[in-house]
């Protein structure tokens, strides 16, 4: 992510998930969202924002992708969506310039307050990101091993949830965190996505996101200097936060 010298006025920052897509237009626009899914593709997500939203008027444009993007293209196709996603031309179809990052790697901006962050999302998915003194790293770790031959995702993912149940689940998201707080030595790490809420309790250094904060690190994004996100906005705590 390039630092930039001028931060755009209205910035469209779209969060697509592997349920809903939502967007909105700078920190006081409404949040719109709509339903999304397996057979959704850009294509049909741009006119869907547009028919909702057909008069929307934006300078630039964030989007939030569940995969992998390096330096603001896509590089694989997601697992819970449509096709057609590696090399579609958002920055054409969307007439402004585009910046676009992991999914979570967005909600993590959004979600930072300073010093060395993991976040968690605990959705469709799971993704994992790092922030340290205000540089981003995104990383796959979600895809790799963890468990008798499955991955973190598989384990700590909305399928691991559904199969091995809530009580298992809660088990093995408490022993991830404290094996990456310790590995990566970070201050804090937080949980978003919409699974994070099913937590009884937080695991040890951890705190609750809240899913607002993916809007607020899309206008981050355009607020860098020096390749370090400048916190010029307060990243909203949730309010079931349990300590």
């Amino acid at each position: 992510m390039a630092a930039t010298t001028r931060t755009p006025r209205r910035v469209l920052v779209i969060d697509v998930g592997g349920t809903h897509v939502k967007f909105r237009v700078s920190a006081r626009g409404t949040e719109l969202k709509f339903v999304s899914g397996p057979k959704l593709t850009p294509a049909a997500m741009l006119h869907n924002l547009k028919r909702l939203a057909p008069h929307l008027a934006y300078d630039a444009v964030s989007i939030g992708y569940p995969g992998i993007v390096f330096r603001d293209r896509i590089t694989a196709e997601p697992h819970n969506l449509g096709k057609g996603w590696v090399g579609f031309d958002f920055a054409r179809a969307l007439g402004k310039p585009v910046r676009i990052v992991n999914d979570a790697a967005m909600q993590a901006i959004g979600s930072y307050e300073g010093g060395r962050m993991l976040f968690l999302g605990l959705g469709t998915g799971l993704g994992v990101t790092l922030i340290i003194d205000g540089v981003v790293e995104p990383t796959e770790l979600g895809h790799i091993g963890y468990h008798k031959g499955l991955s973190y995702e598989d384990y700590l993912g909305e399928r691991g949830r559904k199969l091995r149940g809530n009580k298992k689940w809660r088990q093995s998201v408490h022993d991830v965190v404290e094996q990456l707080r310790r590995a990566f030595e970070v201050d804090y790490v937080v949980l978003g996505g919409g699974n994070a809420a099913r937590l009884r309790r937080l695991p040890e250094g951890a705190r609750l996101g809240d899913n607002r904060n993916a809007l607020l690190g899309g206008l981050r994004l355009w607020r860098q200097r020096g390749g370090r996100l400048l916190l010029d906005g307060a990243a909203p705590r949730s309010s079931g936060s349990r300590r």
